[in-house]
């Protein structure tokens, strides 16, 4: 497991049984650009589930034994994340291939023909991949049209829900944190603490239709204080439930959220 601090970086879960699918993983994804954490067990695989965001999930079907199964079974308790199968694509390998279809796998990768691609070939289907991909335009009924509304936008997405401060944003975009606040919430617009607490949410509401998380599950993978605290976020800039966000799409979620509650104390 790294110790990254980078809450950027794309997390991969991988469950691995042979030394060669450990290499491919070793070269194929460096820790300057991933989080990796290995998990040996399924119940591993679980609790890394219910307390980190995980990107996507690699599961090692070379030799598959019930433990494997159990791991990759989480696909369908979890499918915000995206699970791949490693195999070597022998003959043999075809009932495994079928079977990892059918848990609800995106692809696999093999050995072999696939290492140097496995990178490129998992990374558009990651969580924040997608997160970022989906919420690259601010909507339109926030009213973030400056370039400088814009910059802080694309940095709090760059987080997919994990906690970023106005310290950290000012830094990034590279003025005070005063002009920032101040200069983000023009007047027709949400101020910027809102915006935050908002992605959170939207970001919270995903993890929320996984079968396998409960409101404190995404409480704590999101770093809030508790699930009292995301139930309170939650009333405040949606009002509603955290029990809610499950049924709820992300436009409805920004809708409900332009009604009235895009301002708070700086």
């Amino acid at each position: 497991m790294t110790s990254s601090t980078d809450t950027t970086l794309p997390t991969l879960l991988v469950h691995l049984e042979r030394e060669r699918a450990r290499a491919i993983v070793r070269s194929g994804f460096p820790r300057r650009r991933w989080k990796i954490i290995s998990a040996r067990s399924s119940e591993e695989v679980e609790s890394v589930f219910r307390r980190t965001l995980v990107d996507a999930a690699l599961i090692d079907l070379g030799a598959p034994d019930d433990n494997t199964w159990k791991a990759a079974a989480f696909a369908a308790e979890f499918p915000s994340t995206p699970f791949f199968g490693l195999v070597s694509l022998r003959p043999s390998d075809t009932p495994a291939v079928a079977r990892s279809a059918a848990l609800g796998f995106v692809d696999v990768i093999v050995e072999g023909i696939e290492d140097n691609a496995a990178r490129d070939l998992i990374l558009p289907h990651a969580f924040s991949t997608r997160f970022r991909v989906a919420l690259a335009d601010p909507p339109h009924v926030l009213g973030l049209t400056t370039p400088l509304q814009r910059s802080a936008w694309d940095v709090i997405i760059s987080h997919s829900g994990r906690p970023v401060t106005t310290r950290e944003l000012a830094k990034t975009i590279g003025l005070s944190r005063e002009h920032l606040s101040r200069n983000f919430a023009r007047p027709g617009a949400p101020n910027l603490k809102r915006v935050i607490d908002l992605v959170r949410l939207i970001a919270a509401a995903e993890l929320a239709k996984n079968p396998g998380h409960d409101i404190r599950d995404i409480a704590r993978i999101l770093d809030f204080a508790s699930s009292s605290h995301l139930a309170v976020t939650a009333q405040r800039i949606f009002g509603t439930r955290p029990a809610s966000l499950a049924r709820l799409r992300t436009t409805d979620l920004i809708d409900r959220f332009a009604q009235g509650r895009t301002r708070s104390r700086s």
